[in-house]
Protein backbone atom coordinates (compact mmCIF):
# COMPACT_ATOMS: atom_id res chain seq x y z
CA UNK A 1 0.00 0.00 0.00
CA UNK A 2 1.51 3.72 -0.80
CA UNK A 3 0.36 6.68 0.65
CA UNK A 4 0.64 10.22 -0.53
CA UNK A 5 2.52 12.99 1.27
CA UNK A 6 2.18 16.92 1.22
CA UNK A 7 4.93 18.75 2.57
CA UNK A 8 4.95 22.13 3.84
CA UNK A 9 5.54 25.08 3.24
CA UNK A 10 6.60 23.74 0.09
CA UNK A 11 3.48 22.44 -1.30
CA UNK A 12 5.52 19.75 -2.99
CA UNK A 13 3.50 15.60 -2.84
CA UNK A 14 5.04 12.18 -2.91
CA UNK A 15 4.09 9.25 -2.71
CA UNK A 16 5.35 6.80 0.16
CA UNK A 17 5.39 3.09 -1.00
CA UNK A 18 5.36 0.07 1.27
CA UNK A 19 7.99 -0.37 3.85
CA UNK A 20 9.50 3.09 2.98
CA UNK A 21 10.28 6.33 5.42
CA UNK A 22 8.99 9.19 4.87
CA UNK A 23 12.64 10.36 4.26
CA UNK A 24 13.96 7.36 1.72
CA UNK A 25 10.70 8.27 -0.03
CA UNK A 26 11.69 12.29 -0.34
CA UNK A 27 15.32 11.07 -1.50
CA UNK A 28 13.82 8.72 -3.95
CA UNK A 29 11.67 11.60 -5.41
CA UNK A 30 14.17 14.30 -6.02
CA UNK A 31 13.02 16.35 -2.73
CA UNK A 32 15.97 17.22 -0.38
CA UNK A 33 14.96 17.09 3.48
CA UNK A 34 17.35 18.07 6.44
CA UNK A 35 18.87 14.64 7.65
CA UNK A 36 22.17 13.24 9.16
CA UNK A 37 22.25 9.57 10.58
CA UNK A 38 19.11 8.49 8.75
CA UNK A 39 18.98 5.73 12.21
CA UNK A 40 17.55 8.15 14.82
CA UNK A 41 19.91 9.05 16.83
CA UNK A 42 20.68 12.72 15.27
CA UNK A 43 17.70 14.47 15.22
CA UNK A 44 18.88 16.74 12.07
CA UNK A 45 15.59 15.10 10.22
CA UNK A 46 13.09 16.26 13.15
CA UNK A 47 9.39 17.66 11.55
CA UNK A 48 6.09 18.07 12.52
CA UNK A 49 3.28 15.85 11.48
CA UNK A 50 0.60 18.18 10.46
CA UNK A 51 -2.41 15.76 9.26
CA UNK A 52 -2.07 11.96 9.21
CA UNK A 53 -0.59 8.91 11.93
CA UNK A 54 2.85 7.53 11.25
CA UNK A 55 4.60 4.58 12.71
CA UNK A 56 8.01 6.48 15.08
CA UNK A 57 9.75 3.23 13.93
CA UNK A 58 12.79 2.45 16.01
CA UNK A 59 15.13 5.50 17.38
CA UNK A 60 16.69 7.33 20.32
CA UNK A 61 14.24 8.35 22.97
CA UNK A 62 16.87 10.81 23.75
CA UNK A 63 16.13 12.17 20.03
CA UNK A 64 12.69 12.32 20.28
CA UNK A 65 10.59 12.02 23.52
CA UNK A 66 7.24 11.22 24.09
CA UNK A 67 6.17 14.67 24.93
CA UNK A 68 7.60 15.56 21.52
CA UNK A 69 5.43 12.96 20.08
CA UNK A 70 2.27 14.28 21.52
CA UNK A 71 3.62 17.69 20.33
CA UNK A 72 3.57 16.00 16.58
CA UNK A 73 7.16 15.52 15.89
CA UNK A 74 8.42 12.64 14.20
CA UNK A 75 11.78 11.54 13.03
CA UNK A 76 11.26 11.77 9.09
CA UNK A 77 14.12 8.75 8.58
CA UNK A 78 12.45 6.52 10.83
CA UNK A 79 8.79 7.49 10.87
CA UNK A 80 6.72 5.44 8.21
CA UNK A 81 3.28 6.62 6.92
CA UNK A 82 0.14 4.79 8.28
CA UNK A 83 -2.20 7.08 6.72
CA UNK A 84 -2.09 9.99 3.82
CA UNK A 85 0.17 12.69 5.50
CA UNK A 86 0.48 16.18 5.78
CA UNK A 87 3.98 17.53 6.94
CA UNK A 88 5.99 20.25 7.58
CA UNK A 89 10.02 20.73 6.64
CA UNK A 90 11.97 23.16 4.62
CA UNK A 91 13.71 21.25 2.37
CA UNK A 92 17.25 22.29 0.83
CA UNK A 93 17.44 23.36 -2.54
CA UNK A 94 21.32 23.26 -2.73
CA UNK A 95 21.45 19.68 -2.65
CA UNK A 96 18.23 19.06 -5.11
CA UNK A 97 20.19 18.62 -8.06
CA UNK A 98 23.43 16.22 -6.57
CA UNK A 99 22.61 12.83 -8.09
CA UNK A 100 23.56 10.02 -5.36
CA UNK A 101 25.71 7.24 -7.03
CA UNK A 102 26.47 3.64 -5.83
CA UNK A 103 30.29 3.77 -6.94
CA UNK A 104 32.97 1.33 -6.99
CA UNK A 105 36.64 2.16 -5.44
CA UNK A 106 39.95 1.30 -5.01
CA UNK A 107 41.91 2.06 -1.79
CA UNK A 108 44.98 4.54 -2.77
CA UNK A 109 46.27 5.11 0.45
CA UNK A 110 46.55 4.33 4.14
CA UNK A 111 47.54 6.93 6.49
CA UNK A 112 47.69 6.60 10.14
CA UNK A 113 47.71 9.99 12.10
CA UNK A 114 47.17 8.93 15.18
CA UNK A 115 47.16 5.49 17.03
CA UNK A 116 43.25 5.22 16.48
CA UNK A 117 42.76 7.18 13.41
CA UNK A 118 43.74 6.35 9.84
CA UNK A 119 43.05 8.71 6.66
CA UNK A 120 42.01 6.96 3.85
CA UNK A 121 42.16 8.05 0.55
CA UNK A 122 40.23 6.29 -2.09
CA UNK A 123 40.56 5.99 -5.99
CA UNK A 124 37.51 6.38 -8.23
CA UNK A 125 37.04 4.85 -11.76
CA UNK A 126 39.06 6.68 -14.37
CA UNK A 127 35.98 7.92 -15.75
CA UNK A 128 33.59 8.72 -12.89
CA UNK A 129 33.35 12.44 -10.85
CA UNK A 130 31.42 12.81 -7.87
CA UNK A 131 29.75 16.33 -7.37
CA UNK A 132 29.28 16.95 -3.36
CA UNK A 133 29.13 19.98 -0.71
CA UNK A 134 31.77 19.74 1.18
CA UNK A 135 30.83 18.69 4.42
CA UNK A 136 28.46 15.38 3.09
CA UNK A 137 29.23 12.22 3.82
CA UNK A 138 29.61 8.96 2.09
CA UNK A 139 28.37 5.08 3.09
CA UNK A 140 30.92 2.15 2.55
CA UNK A 141 28.55 -1.20 1.27
CA UNK A 142 29.94 -3.89 3.12
CA UNK A 143 29.47 -7.54 1.74
CA UNK A 144 26.63 -8.07 3.55
CA UNK A 145 24.96 -4.96 1.47
CA UNK A 146 24.42 -3.06 5.26
CA UNK A 147 25.45 0.66 5.30
CA UNK A 148 27.87 1.60 7.37
CA UNK A 149 29.05 5.64 8.16
CA UNK A 150 31.55 4.74 11.10
CA UNK A 151 32.35 7.91 11.82
CA UNK A 152 33.55 8.52 8.07
CA UNK A 153 33.18 11.77 6.40
CA UNK A 154 34.04 13.00 2.96
CA UNK A 155 37.35 15.23 2.43
CA UNK A 156 38.04 16.95 -0.57
CA UNK A 157 37.79 15.27 -4.08
CA UNK A 158 41.04 16.44 -6.15
CA UNK A 159 40.66 14.80 -9.72
CA UNK A 160 38.95 11.23 -9.15
CA UNK A 161 40.15 10.90 -5.31
CA UNK A 162 38.33 11.05 -1.73
CA UNK A 163 39.74 11.59 1.53
CA UNK A 164 38.36 10.07 3.99
CA UNK A 165 38.42 9.49 8.17
CA UNK A 166 38.28 6.43 10.70
CA UNK A 167 38.57 6.24 13.91
CA UNK A 168 38.80 2.75 15.18
CA UNK A 169 36.77 1.70 18.71
CA UNK A 170 36.43 -1.30 20.59
CA UNK A 171 33.44 -3.31 18.76
CA UNK A 172 33.29 -1.25 15.36
CA UNK A 173 33.15 -4.33 12.85
CA UNK A 174 34.28 -2.28 10.14
CA UNK A 175 37.05 -0.17 12.00
CA UNK A 176 38.54 -3.55 12.69
CA UNK A 177 38.49 -4.14 9.26
CA UNK A 178 39.98 -0.83 8.46
CA UNK A 179 42.98 -1.39 11.47
CA UNK A 180 43.76 -5.28 10.58
CA UNK A 181 43.07 -6.43 7.34
CA UNK A 182 42.80 -3.11 4.57
CA UNK A 183 45.51 -2.83 2.49
CA UNK A 184 46.22 -0.52 -0.23
CA UNK A 185 44.48 -1.85 -3.68
CA UNK A 186 41.14 -3.39 -1.93
CA UNK A 187 38.31 -2.12 -3.72
CA UNK A 188 35.06 -1.24 -1.65
CA UNK A 189 31.83 0.12 -2.95
CA UNK A 190 30.35 3.39 -1.47
CA UNK A 191 27.01 4.93 -1.70
CA UNK A 192 26.92 9.37 -1.98
CA UNK A 193 27.16 11.70 -1.27
CA UNK A 194 24.74 12.23 1.61
CA UNK A 195 23.78 14.36 4.49
CA UNK A 196 22.60 17.72 4.80
CA UNK A 197 25.94 19.01 6.71
CA UNK A 198 27.46 21.81 4.39
CA UNK A 199 27.98 25.39 4.07
CA UNK A 200 24.91 27.92 4.01
CA UNK A 201 24.61 31.22 3.10
CA UNK A 202 25.45 34.05 5.68
CA UNK A 203 23.66 37.46 6.41
CA UNK A 204 25.84 40.35 6.25
CA UNK A 205 28.47 40.78 9.39
CA UNK A 206 27.93 37.05 10.48
CA UNK A 207 30.74 35.18 11.92
CA UNK A 208 31.07 31.59 11.87
CA UNK A 209 31.83 29.12 14.69
CA UNK A 210 33.03 25.47 13.77
CA UNK A 211 32.84 23.28 16.27
CA UNK A 212 34.23 19.40 16.39
CA UNK A 213 34.99 16.41 18.60
CA UNK A 214 37.92 13.84 17.55
CA UNK A 215 37.22 13.08 14.13
CA UNK A 216 34.38 15.32 13.38
CA UNK A 217 37.00 17.15 12.49
CA UNK A 218 36.76 15.86 9.22
CA UNK A 219 33.92 17.19 7.48
CA UNK A 220 34.46 20.75 9.09
CA UNK A 221 38.06 20.90 6.98
CA UNK A 222 35.96 19.85 4.20
CA UNK A 223 34.16 23.10 4.69
CA UNK A 224 36.93 25.35 5.67
CA UNK A 225 39.15 23.80 2.61
CA UNK A 226 36.32 24.63 0.43
CA UNK A 227 36.10 28.12 1.82
CA UNK A 228 39.93 28.56 1.90
CA UNK A 229 40.34 27.82 -2.11
CA UNK A 230 37.48 30.37 -3.05
CA UNK A 231 39.38 33.10 -1.68
CA UNK A 232 36.93 35.51 -2.99
CA UNK A 233 36.44 39.40 -0.98
CA UNK A 234 33.40 37.82 0.71
CA UNK A 235 35.06 34.75 2.22
CA UNK A 236 37.88 37.03 3.67
CA UNK A 237 36.04 39.65 5.34
CA UNK A 238 34.12 36.43 7.35
CA UNK A 239 35.74 35.73 10.84
CA UNK A 240 36.22 32.40 11.53
CA UNK A 241 37.00 30.13 14.49
CA UNK A 242 37.29 26.67 14.92
CA UNK A 243 37.12 24.87 17.96
CA UNK A 244 38.42 21.15 17.79
CA UNK A 245 38.18 19.15 21.18
CA UNK A 246 39.65 15.74 22.05
CA UNK A 247 40.45 14.12 25.11
CA UNK A 248 44.39 14.26 24.89
CA UNK A 249 47.20 15.75 22.60
CA UNK A 250 47.45 13.16 20.15
CA UNK A 251 43.70 13.30 19.43
CA UNK A 252 44.01 16.19 17.53
CA UNK A 253 45.88 14.22 14.57
CA UNK A 254 45.74 17.41 12.06
CA UNK A 255 46.63 20.21 14.72
CA UNK A 256 49.63 21.40 12.73
CA UNK A 257 47.39 22.08 9.93
CA UNK A 258 44.66 23.96 11.48
CA UNK A 259 47.38 25.68 12.83
CA UNK A 260 48.62 26.28 9.10
CA UNK A 261 45.39 27.84 8.38
CA UNK A 262 45.44 30.45 11.11
CA UNK A 263 49.16 31.40 9.88
CA UNK A 264 47.61 32.07 6.52
CA UNK A 265 43.99 33.35 6.88
CA UNK A 266 43.71 36.78 9.28
CA UNK A 267 40.14 36.23 9.41
CA UNK A 268 40.76 32.30 10.84
CA UNK A 269 41.63 31.34 14.84
CA UNK A 270 41.87 27.71 15.86
CA UNK A 271 41.41 27.11 19.32
CA UNK A 272 42.31 23.28 20.52
CA UNK A 273 40.67 22.26 23.70
CA UNK A 274 41.46 18.63 25.67
CA UNK A 275 39.16 17.06 28.20
CA UNK A 276 42.04 15.03 29.63
CA UNK A 277 45.46 15.66 28.84
CA UNK A 278 48.03 13.03 29.54
CA UNK A 279 50.99 14.27 31.98
CA UNK A 280 53.31 13.72 28.93
CA UNK A 281 51.78 16.09 26.81
CA UNK A 282 52.66 19.16 28.59
CA UNK A 283 49.68 20.52 27.79
CA UNK A 284 49.11 24.53 28.48
CA UNK A 285 46.24 25.32 25.99
CA UNK A 286 42.52 25.21 26.90
CA UNK A 287 41.20 22.60 29.18
CA UNK A 288 37.40 20.93 29.23
CA UNK A 289 34.30 20.35 27.46
CA UNK A 290 35.18 22.10 24.04
CA UNK A 291 31.29 23.75 23.75
CA UNK A 292 31.63 25.34 27.10
CA UNK A 293 35.03 27.33 25.66
CA UNK A 294 32.80 29.09 23.36
CA UNK A 295 30.62 29.44 25.96
CA UNK A 296 33.39 31.14 27.62
CA UNK A 297 34.47 33.21 24.98
CA UNK A 298 30.94 34.68 23.68
CA UNK A 299 28.37 36.43 25.94
CA UNK A 300 26.18 35.72 22.99
CA UNK A 301 26.16 34.12 19.30
CA UNK A 302 23.62 36.34 18.22
CA UNK A 303 25.14 37.19 15.12
CA UNK A 304 26.99 33.85 14.55
CA UNK A 305 26.66 30.63 13.04
CA UNK A 306 27.90 27.26 14.62
CA UNK A 307 28.71 24.34 12.22
CA UNK A 308 28.89 21.42 15.29
CA UNK A 309 30.29 18.06 14.12
CA UNK A 310 31.10 15.01 16.55
CA UNK A 311 29.78 13.05 19.63
CA UNK A 312 26.20 13.26 19.77
CA UNK A 313 26.27 14.19 23.60
CA UNK A 314 28.49 17.29 22.72
CA UNK A 315 26.26 18.42 19.49
CA UNK A 316 23.19 18.42 21.83
CA UNK A 317 24.43 19.99 24.88
CA UNK A 318 25.97 22.80 22.41
CA UNK A 319 22.42 23.10 20.72
CA UNK A 320 20.76 23.80 24.02
CA UNK A 321 23.33 25.90 25.44
CA UNK A 322 24.27 28.09 22.77
CA UNK A 323 20.24 28.79 21.69
CA UNK A 324 19.17 28.95 25.33
CA UNK A 325 22.14 30.97 26.91
CA UNK A 326 23.80 32.85 24.15
CA UNK A 327 21.35 34.25 21.88
CA UNK A 328 22.05 31.91 19.32
CA UNK A 329 19.28 31.49 16.49
CA UNK A 330 17.66 27.73 16.28
CA UNK A 331 18.04 28.39 12.04
CA UNK A 332 21.68 29.20 12.49
CA UNK A 333 23.03 26.28 14.31
CA UNK A 334 24.00 23.14 11.59
CA UNK A 335 25.14 20.34 12.90
CA UNK A 336 26.15 16.28 11.80
CA UNK A 337 26.94 13.49 14.93
CA UNK A 338 29.23 10.51 14.74
CA UNK A 339 27.05 7.61 16.03
CA UNK A 340 29.16 4.28 15.93
CA UNK A 341 27.45 1.04 14.34
CA UNK A 342 28.60 -1.68 16.61
CA UNK A 343 28.95 -5.28 15.74
CA UNK A 344 26.45 -7.55 17.34
CA UNK A 345 24.14 -4.84 18.82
Amino acid sequence: MSYKIIIKPSGHALKVESGETILEAALREGFSLPYGCRNGSCGICKGKILQGAVDYGQHSEETLTEEEKRDGNALFCCASPLTDLVIECHEIGATKDIEIKTLPCRVHNLELVAPDVMIISLKLPANQRLRFLAGQYIDILLKDEKRRSFLWRMHLMMMNFLQLHARNYPGGEFAEHVFTYMKVKDILRFTGPLGSFFLRDAPENTSIIFLASGTGFAPIKSILEHIFHQENARNNKIKMTLYWGARKRADLYLADLADKWQQQHKNFTFVPVLSEPLPTDNWEGRTGLVHEAIMQDFSSLEKHQVYACGAPAMVKAAYYDFTKSRDLPTDAFFSDVFVPSISNL
